[in-house]
Order: structure tokens, then C-alpha cells, then sequence
């Protein structure tokens, strides 16, 4: 299965229709100033490295297949978030007679309203799944031994969640399905969502970056240099808010574009999740298949991946999180 990880067929056309709304560049004058860019330490980066390895290596193959597999993933992601200080548990469910588990760790108090950044750990059968999506996971593990250090004034959950790939995708057994349905039915109230799906792929070779309508090079870049902010129309700002705040925080840089649900491929990752319980969320990506030929291969390996860039985006995404928690809600 495709998944259109950026925008539909027909999104050019439908643009003025639907409310699409095209941003690139620089942020807009009206942005807060920009947090001190620092480049990416060594550390960061081998850590990085290490966790994409770990996970496509070792615990391949990770598909609903494989149960014995993810479980091994999800004990190695748990004993990371445990040891950066968050506070771990396990959502367990059950599918086909099998059991499957999320891992989700608090940062943060314990009460109150949250962020949940999630990411999926699971891949496509046959396939390493390195960027796909070992390399979101490898940022969440990042973002917990920030967050360990220097704890959030709002909760933060960042959450590991198995079952997004065929054939659980957009189904009610995905874990990202299970875990915002708990939420909504416990009366959690979420500030925001952020999904990271494939952060690891960039090139700067002229013509790498493609796009579902020749049209759209006219407003983004040919070249898969940049990583992706993908939210909704009438979000409250979060689209805008997540990407002015990772353009702040490193050199790294950052296109954004909303668009309604109904355009395909804007929900394919577990943000659609929480917009089906009514929570904002938007989605982090390298664009997938739109710049990544090995989306989905055998091919997608952790030596194909760039480790210095990829940190630059967990910056970002960071920074994107301790601005959300230093917000006010859109109730507010």
C-alpha cells in the first residue's frame, strides 16, 4: 500500500476550494524571536543512530506478524524512557487473538492538560523499516532524554505505538486509535499531538523532491532538503506554531502545509487518530515515498539515513514542544 504521507492528487486544484493553505520560507515577522540555533552534537547524533540501528537490525522483522519482535522493541524503547526519567507504563490491547502494547512515558506533572508526541514502531512486512519508521522512534527516545533533563511545566506523554502499518492502518485496532479513543473517554484533555513519521531521509540533489502535481515546485523546494509540518485549517495555529518553533531551533529547514482531512494522505500516520476524537495534532515527515525511493523496501536500512540532519529535526521538534507547554490553550 502508498501512502500519501503529504497531499493528494488534485490538491492544486481543490487548493481554493478546500482551504488549503501553502506556507514556506522563513517564518512570518510577526514570529517570536528565534531560540539560539546550535548545530547537532556527536552524541546526538550517534545516539540516533544507534536506536535506528537497534530497531531495523536487531528487532527485524517488527510487522503484526512478528509479535515476539515488537514485544522486544517495545521492552528496549520502555527501558530507554524509563531511563531518561520518564514515568512508563504499557496500554495492552488485543487483536486477532494476539497481544500488542503501546508504551507511553509522563514527563512533566502528573495532572493536567498534556502533549502527547507519538511515533510508531512498528513497519511494513519484508521491510527494516529504518525510516519508516525507526528513525521517529529514535526522536522520541531523543526528545525523553531532553525532556529527563529539563522537565516540562505541562505534562508531555510521548507515546510508542505498534499497528499503524497494513493491515491495522487506519483501522480501530491501530495503537494510535486505541490510545486517543482511552483518552477521550477518560475526559483527557490534550493541548496537542504532534506525530513523527519518518524524520531521516534528505538530499540535496536537484530534483530528489516530488510532489503529487508538477504545480506545487512552483511553491516548494525541487530538492528533499527540508522536513515537513502537515496540520489542519482552523487548528488554533498549532501547524504554524510547531514550525516557526522548529525553524527557530536549528538551521534545519522547515515547509508547512494544512489542509482539510479529506485531502488524501494529510491523516495517513497516527495524528489522524486524535483528529477522529476531535484533538489537535499535526505530523512531522521527511515526505515519505515523495523523496525516499526505498519508502517501503527491502532497501530502507539505517546506513541510508542522514543522522546529523535527522537531529537538527528532534531540535526542532523539541523546541516545538517546550513552546506548546509554555502556551496557553486555545481555550485560554
Amino acid at each position: 500500500m502508498r501512502r500519501r504521507a503529504w497531499m493528494g492528487v488534485g490538491a492544486a486544484v481543490l487548493a481554493a476550494g478546500l482551504g488549503l493553505a501553502w506556507r514556506w520560507g522563513q517564518a512570518p515577522a510577526t514570529a517570536p524571536a528565534p531560540a539560539v540555533q546550535r548545530p547537532a552534537t556527536e552524541t546526538e547524533v550517534e545516539r540516533l543512530r544507534a536506536h535506528v540501528r537497534m530497531l531495523s537490525e536487531t528487532f527485524h522483522p517488527r510487522d503484526s506478524r512478528h509479535p515476539e519482535n515488537l514485544e522486544r522493541a517495545a521492552d528496549y524503547i520502555a527501558g530507554h524512557l524509563a531511563r531518561a526519567g520518564g514515568h512508563v507504563e504499557s496500554q495492552h490491547f488485543r487483536v486477532d487473538g494476539r497481544d500488542y502494547r503501546n508504551v507511553i512515558a509522563r514527563f512533566g506533572p502528573e495532572d493536567g492538560e498534556r502533549i502527547v508526541v507519538g511515533a510508531h514502531y512498528d513497519s511494513v512486512r519484508g521491510t527494516p523499516g529504518a525510516d519508516d519508521n525507526a528513525s521517529g522512534v529514535a526522536g522520541l527516545l531523543d526528545l525523553a532524554a531532553r525532556l529527563g533533563r529539563q522537565p516540562p511545566p505541562l505534562r508531555v506523554d510521548l507515546v510508542a505505538y505498534t499497528l499503524e502499518e497494513p493491515p491495522h492502518f487506519r483501522t480501530g485496532n491501530m495503537g494510535s486509535a486505541v490510545h486517543a479513543r482511552a483518552l477521550k473517554e477518560a475526559g483527557g484533555r490534550v493541548r496537542a499531538m504532534v506525530a513523527l513519521e519518518m524524520l531521516g531521509h534528505f538530499t540535496d540533489v536537484p530534483g530528489s523532491q516530488e510532489y503529487p502535481l508538477a504545480a506545487l515546485k512552483l511553491k516548494y523546494p525541487d530538492t528533499g532538503h527540508f522536513i515537513g509540518v502537515v496540520g489542519t485549517p482552523g487548528d488554533g495555529g498549532l501547524t504554524d506554531t510547531v514550525a516557526e518553533a522548529m525553524r527557530g531551533a536549528s538551521p534545519l529547514p522547515v515547509e508547512s502545509l494544512s489542509a482539510p482531512r479529506a485531502l488524501e494522505g494529510v491523516d495517513f500516520s497516527d495524528h489522524g487518530s486524535f483528529w477522529a476524537q476531535g484533538y489537535r495534532a499535526v505530523m512531522v515527515t521527511d515526505t515519505a515515498f515523495f523523496r525516499n525511493p526505498r519508502y517501503h523496501e527491502a532497501g530502507d536500512t539505517w546506513d541510508t539515513l542522514d543522522y546529523a540532519r535527522m537531529a537538527q529535526a528532534v531540535q526542532g521538534v523539541y523546541a516545538a514542544v517546550r513552546t506548546l507547554a509554555g502556551s496557553p490553550s486555545p481555550s485560554q
